[in-house]
């Protein structure tokens, strides 16, 4: 059993925290947020993520996880100190260090042993050094410096923790490294043993190319609606080759998130402070800004004007099983629609809240699925939850004004939107025109 303080308990520092506890080690997450601390120590989780709650709750119970503000004497206690504190991005693209800098400055101050310092934010090359100067700085007690990036995905986040596809550890020190891969092995039994520059750089790596795989599918979908191919054929096709592979090759309204948009850009001012000039993932975020556009582009191709419609706007998270909406489509479109004269009908069942922090009251919303379509000139489908894919299509077309669907995650099959009397637009897919409907309508 090893003694962790994991700073910071945001995605990252919350669930790698209470799995590190799971797996049996001593773990306190702490935080500089009085709220956020007696909200968990409530068993009250500030994120949704399926299965995080339950987990909290029962290594809580078995003292193996604990939620604290005094992060001096959470750091004076522990063997290994995980920094997981946010890294958000600075108008200039690149990461901004603030509360790395910070977390550094207070783990020198109270350093009382020897002891493992691990980044697990998501920081650019280089910052394992800037963390070791920093502490160099408060003490002379020896330390070692480790990088451990995540790989989780939002809403499958435990299962990534407890079944690691792989552990990247780097660092310097041999010592360091095989306590750091102890810790890991009830998770994965595949290490990557590397630098600390180079495990930094993996994780942007990472997100970027499947970025780009996301992009380049949509670039390939937009070329497909110019020459009447299916981009869903070609992504089935493309993706049973063993050397590309089927995941992240959805067509759709682009890709969102905390990290993707975020890491891509890092990535860039990476490439731009080493002298290199980045040109594939420039073009990577151009095509996601671009699709987002689209998609209104989709609608009002449909009504012919957006001015005076309402819009249902189905899915705000950025995916499903989230309540992040961070980057997500809905944020960029629902303020151009509303620009263009359209009334909002936001639906979302749980991400609701984290919307209006950061949308205001430019629409309406609501966690009913029908009450939003209810009346509507058209639906805006841009997240593929389990209750958009289920939906009743014929009482959405008994209860829509106009039976016209924008599908921005290729959810229905474009026969039976064609037998069902809708105009249907999706990406990269032939469009189905119910022109008399829209007609009358309009």
């Amino acid at each position: 059993m090893k003694k962790i303080a994991v700073i910071g308990t945001g995605y990252v520092g919350l669930v790698s925290g209470t799995c590190f506890a799971e797996s049996g080690n001593n773990v306190i997450c702490c935080d500089v947020d009085d709220n956020k601390i007696t909200q968990l120590s409530k068993g009250e989780m500030p994120i949704y993520e399926p299965g995080l709650e339950e987990l909290v709750m029962k290594n809580t119970r078995e003292n193996r996880l604990a939620f604290t503000t005094n992060i001096p004497q959470a750091i004076s206690q522990a063997d290994i100190v995980y920094i997981a504190v946010g890294t958000p991005m600075a108008v200039t693209g690149e990461a901004d260090l603030m509360y790395v800098r910070q977390a550094a400055k207070t783990i020198g101050q109270n350093l009382n042993g020897y002891k493992i310092i691990v980044t697990k934010s998501t920081v650019p090359v280089g910052t394992g050094k800037l963390i070791s100067a920093i502490i160099r700085e408060q003490t002379k007690i020896p330390f070692d410096i480790v990088s451990n990036p995540e790989f989780l995905r939002e809403g499958r986040a435990i299962e990534d923790s407890m079944n690691m596809e792989r552990a990247v550890i780097g660092t310097a020190s041999s010592k360091a490294f095989e306590l750091i891969a102890e810790l890991h092995k009830p998770f994965t039994s595949k290490i990557v043993k590397t630098t600390v520059e180079t495990a930094e750089l993996i994780k942007y790596a990472a997100n970027a190319f499947l970025s780009t795989k996301i992009s380049f599918i949509n670039d390939i979908a937009n070329i497909c609606e110019r020459v009447d191919a299916d981009v869903t054929k070609v992504s089935e096709a493309i993706g049973l080759d063993s050397r590309i592979g089927g995941q992240f090759l959805q067509a759709g309204a682009g890709f969102g998130g905390s990290c993707f948009p975020k890491d891509t850009a890092a990535l860039l001012h990476i490439a731009k402070d080493a002298g290199y000039d980045f040109k594939l993932i420039q073009a990577v975020m151009e095509t996601n800004e671009t699709q987002r556009l689209l998609m209104v582009e989709k609608l009002t191709s449909a009504l012919g004007t957006l001015k005076g419609k309402t819009i249902a706007v189905l899915g705000l998270a950025f995916k499903p099983g989230t309540d992040d909406v961070r980057s997500s489509p809905a944020l960029d479109i629902i303020p151009q629609l509303v620009d263009r004269g359209a009334n909002v009908m936001a639906y979302d069942p749980v991400a609701i809240e984290e919307a209006k922090r950061r949308l205001g009251y430019k629409c309406t919303y609501t966690d009913d699925i029908y009450q939003a379509i209810e009346g509507t000139n058209a639906c805006l489908i841009l997240t593929d939850w389990e209750e958009v894919k289920q939906i009743d299509l014929a009482k959405v077309k008994g209860i829509s004004r106009q039976p016209v669907i924008v599908d921005g995650r290729n959810l229905f099959e474009i026969e039976a939107m064609r037998q069902l009397g809708f105009t249907y637009l999706s990406v990269g897919r032939p469009a189905v025109h119910n022109k008399s409907i829209i007609s009358k309508a309009i």
